[in-house]
């Protein structure tokens, strides 16, 4: 693992090869998530699959399907339960799988709409969920009953959400083109932290907290990218980042003064 980690920062920051190409989906790939060591990840699909790799060789070792597509999927954060993830369904369920025996262990089926985000909370004893109802819902590991149900109308479908380091804040890219904060604890709206001025609706543009949560990061519509300081909630910094939309950001978490955005243009950037 560490020679391949030495690898992918070298090519990374080097001669920029692509070192691996996982081939397997007929269709786009909707989400990918590591374990917690990174030698495996999951992949869905709008071919209606979800499939775990092997991230070293490649190898394709486990498959699973509803026959619905898979918006978003998440490991269980727990070393004793990496072998659990649940994916967010197009058909409004969540659902639970095993990956040592590939059956489905739960099925969470309380939202209206297709589900678009799940976020380990409270020590990873439980999930928020978001959805094109334009609701969050709070579960209890493994328990098909939400806790916690928030729906005013006023809210938005929310297509991304990003947990702070320090789990206390979740940030969730709304698409009235503002990232509304909830505090964990209780999962309360948080109405003083709005962050405002990029334009995602219609846009499933990725939010990121920086590794120390003085900053928030967002892409938007027209490639833009945004940086908001936290405590004041004003704009920090923002500059033209790819042709087309920027739909992810990320703060490199060894390296705290880089970020890197990806496009619609197809083009992946590192920043300083």
């Amino acid at each position: 693992k560490q020679w391949y980690q030495r690898r992918v920062r070298g090519e990374v920051y080097g001669k920029r090869r692509c070192i691996r190409t996982y081939a397997g989906h007929s269709k786009a790939v909707r989400d990918i998530v590591f374990s917690n060591d990174g030698s495996k990840f999951l992949s869905a699909s709008y071919d209606r699959m979800i499939k775990l790799w092997d991230t070293e060789t490649g190898a394709c070792i486990s498959r699973f399907t509803t026959k619905k597509i898979p918006y978003c999927i998440q490991f269980n954060p727990d070393e004793d339960k990496q072998h659990l993830f649940v994916a967010g369904m197009s058909d409004k369920k969540i659902i639970g799988w095993d990956i040592n025996t590939g059956e489905i262990t739960q099925e969470y089926d309380r939202h209206l709409g297709a589900v678009n985000t799940i976020t380990f909370i409270e020590r990873n004893h439980s999930f928020v969920s978001t959805s094109d109802d334009k609701s969050l819902r709070v579960w209890d590991w493994d328990i098909p009953v939400d806790r916690k149900h928030i729906a005013d109308p006023s809210m938005h479908a929310i297509p991304s959400c990003s947990l702070s380091g320090s789990g206390k804040w979740l940030a969730c890219q709304s698409m009235d083109n503002q990232i509304t904060i909830f505090a964990t604890q209780k999962l309360r709206h948080n109405r003083k932290k709005v962050f405002k001025g990029h334009m995602v609706a219609g846009y499933a543009c990725q939010t990121n907290f920086s590794p120390d949560n003085s900053y928030i990061i967002s892409g938007d519509a027209d490639g833009r990218c945004f940086i908001w300081d936290w405590k004041t909630t004003k704009v920090y910094k923002r500059f033209k980042a790819h042709d087309g939309v920027c739909i992810g950001c990320v703060w490199l978490p060894h390296e705290t003064s880089k970020i890197i955005t990806c496009g619609w243009d197809g083009k992946i950037k590192l920043w300083d």
